[in-house]
């Protein structure tokens, strides 16, 4: 209070016009955020990721299949059906040796259209080697698949790939029975 015993508020003015500045001052910052200033470019390129091509998989009834290594359109389907979940994460959707799990092994997963085979190629080749795998390779046994669904696996590496090896039916015929 004063002398004159009128209350004294001129410390208070001084903060409530501060206080008050201030308050317009942000509520005038917000509105130019919001609705006038145009935003900031980041110069991000943002675009949609590249599509590789995938195998378009159908469902094939091999089931009344008896001789899984004669060449059979059924066999090639359930082939690739098999191949996009087990062998493609390593040799790629297409079999050129470029899956994304195939990238961190040492030796590269083979490209499976190109070739060339470690172990001969053919029916019995690449039966062999989805048996028993590839000694000090990269390439793991999936003899836990069976036998049926290894010979699909077969069928169908055969209907992409370019290094065909020609073998006798009867020949395969006799591996097959024994390989069971």
């Amino acid at each position: 209070m004063s002398s004159t015993g009128e209350p004294r508020d001129e410390y208070n003015r001084a903060g409530m016009v501060a206080f008050v500045f201030s308050m317009v001052f942000v509520c005038a910052f917000f509105v130019y955020i919001v609705a006038i200033h145009p935003g900031v470019d980041l110069k991000e390129n943002i675009r949609a990721p590249e599509k590789k091509a995938e195998v378009i998989v159908a469902k094939a009834d091999v089931s009344k299949v008896t001789e899984p290594w004669l060449p059979n359109p059924e066999m090639v389907k359930h082939g690739a059906s098999l191949y996009s979940q087990n062998c493609a994460m390593c040799h790629g959707a297409e079999g050129k040796g470029d899956g994304a799990a195939g990238a961190a092994l040492n030796p590269k997963p083979r490209n499976l259209i190109e070739g060339p085979w470690k172990l001969g190629g053919g029916y019995t080749g690449l039966f062999t080697v989805l048996t028993n795998g590839i000694d000090g390779g990269s390439m793991a046994s999936y003899k836990h698949l069976k036998a049926l669904d290894r010979w699909a696996l077969v069928q169908f590496v055969d209907s992409i790939t370019k290094v065909k090896v020609a073998e006798d039916a009867t020949t395969i015929a006799d591996f097959a029975k024994k390989a069971e």
